[in-house]
């Protein structure tokens, strides 16, 4: 078998006595096509069906020739307009008699991008996907929680993802959802830490005492906790697949603090484009305007939109993103899922302190092409003077050079929550007996398919509970 079997003895493993579904064209001969379904089955695979694509180019009647006497399987067929039925095969993926989907086929047939379409599809439903040289699983997601629960997820990094947390949060307290949120950062504790936002005040000084004693006081949870007033449970990961599967983390461990809390509503924080490894009730993704439409919707980005509930589209202004752009992404978006409700949004930021007819040092890490946009709104909505700015947050070198530029004219510096934000600028401004003010990024609505962003997010929280 290994003179001819080429998938290496880790697939071989895989394949033994899973229930498979077999993608099959025309462009092979029929009788290869049969010699590898041989294969498999002296590999101990199970066939359980055939799922022809199409394709005639070796035979014409190719899907009947694919028949067989010898093993017992069903033949499903493509049957739109000759092109791939991917309705069809979802509907295939549903039947539970299913563990794996071989892919069998090459080009013309299956090109890279309708390959991948067809690997989200199978990692929807929760089917491993594997082909000549490669394997994709469905990311792991734990059945665990004992509580209402929903999943923040994003398709990237740099899309506003803590921001949009720390919104949903802020929105579920205020109706007594009494929500905590678990983190899971690439600089989380090595142990979950649960933090008691009813036994911690936490402020400026909170995190630069954090620093003092060598942690990551910008984690996540921290930010979180802060920004949103609510308990947060901080976890790390590390690592990233395609489909956002953890390499290795301690969120398992994280998320089951949360049944013995007192809490009754869970949130969990995706990182990046890394998917909490626990199933919840509802999910929302995250999408940034700015992102290319080929991560937004093609690659794994399309799995992610797959599993929405609701998507948010942040940055949906000019210079990140025009009109046509917004446009496009909205409707990438519906051609993955039509049905899922999308929500237009920009950011504007809000400090958490009193500016008002104050000298102001802006430090946050929004590019500096939108610069003009955030100062003029600070000035303008909060009446204080923007004396100096840095989008340096993530490169501590060139923010220690904007704040020696002005920082010592100013009365506050007003930053987003980063590592550099507490261990160069926080410190900084200590010395310089300057204010520390953090800011939180609000979400505005600018378009979509929903009138009210709150009220959106709050029925994703209730379908949540109704799900319990």
């Amino acid at each position: 078998m290994s003179e001819t079997l080429h998938i290496g003895k880790t697939l071989q493993r895989i394949i033994k006595n899973s229930k498979i579904l077999c993608l099959v064209d025309g462009e092979h001969y029929p009788p290869v096509t049969k010699w590898a379904l041989d294969h498999l089955i002296k590999n101990k695979g199970i066939i359980k069906a055939l799922f022809f694509l199409g394709g005639t180019e070796k035979v014409e009647n190719a899907f009947e020739e694919l028949k067989s006497k010898r093993i017992d399987y069903r033949i499903y067929k493509s049957e739109k307009n000759k092109k791939i039925d991917f309705e069809l095969f979802e509907e295939i993926l549903k039947t539970k008699e299913l563990d794996i989907v071989v892919d069998l086929s090459d080009e013309p047939v299956l090109d890279y991008s309708r390959r991948l379409k067809m690997a989200s599809l199978s990692l929807k439903y929760e089917k491993s996907y594997l082909g000549s040289d490669f394997f994709f699983q469905p990311p792991q997601r734990s059945k665990i929680l004992k509580k209402p629960s929903l999943s923040i997820i994003g398709t990237g990094k740099r899309i506003g993802k803590t921001a949009v947390g720390v919104t949903v949060a802020r929105l579920l307290k205020n109706k007594s959802f009494d929500p905590v949120i678990v983190c899971m950062g690439r600089g989380g504790p090595e142990k979950p830490e649960y933090i008691n936002i009813e036994k911690i005040d936490i402020s400026a000084k909170t995190l630069l005492e954090v620093v003092e004693k060598g942690q990551h006081a910008a984690s996540d949870y921290w930010e979180d906790a802060l920004l949103a007033g609510v308990s947060t449970v901080g976890c790390r990961r590390c690592g990233g697949g395609f489909a956002g599967n953890p390499f290795v983390s301690n969120v398992i461990k994280g998320a089951k603090l949360t049944n013995s809390l007192k809490n009754k509503f869970v949130i969990m924080e995706g990182s990046g484009s890394t998917l909490p490894p626990v199933r919840t009730d509802q999910n929302i993704v995250l999408v940034g305007a700015g992102q290319s439409l080929r991560k937004i919707s093609g690659y794994m980005g399309q799995y992610r939109l797959m599993l929405a509930d609701l998507v948010i589209v942040t940055m949906c202004e000019e210079p990140i993103a025009d009109e046509q752009k917004v446009e496009e992404v909205y409707k990438s978006i519906k051609k993955v899922n039509p049905d899922v409700d999308i929500a237009l949004t920009k950011f504007r930021p809000q400090p958490l302190g009193n500016i008002r007819k104050k000298k102001v040092f802006v430090a946050t890490t929004a590019p500096g092409k939108i610069r003009d946009k955030i100062l003029n709104y600070l000035e303008k909505q909060y009446s204080c003077e923007v004396v100096g700015y840095s989008k340096h947050l993530s490169n501590r070198e060139k923010l220690r050079k904007d704040l020696d530029k002005n920082l010592d004219e100013c009365d506050i510096l007003l930053t987003e929550i980063k590592a550099a934000s507490i261990d160069v600028a926080a410190k900084k401004a200590e010395k310089m007996d300057v204010d520390i003010i953090f800011m939180h990024n609000e979400m505005k609505l600018t378009g979509g398919d929903i009138k009210n962003l709150n009220e959106a997010i709050l029925n994703i929280g209730e379908r949540a509970k109704r799900k319990k």
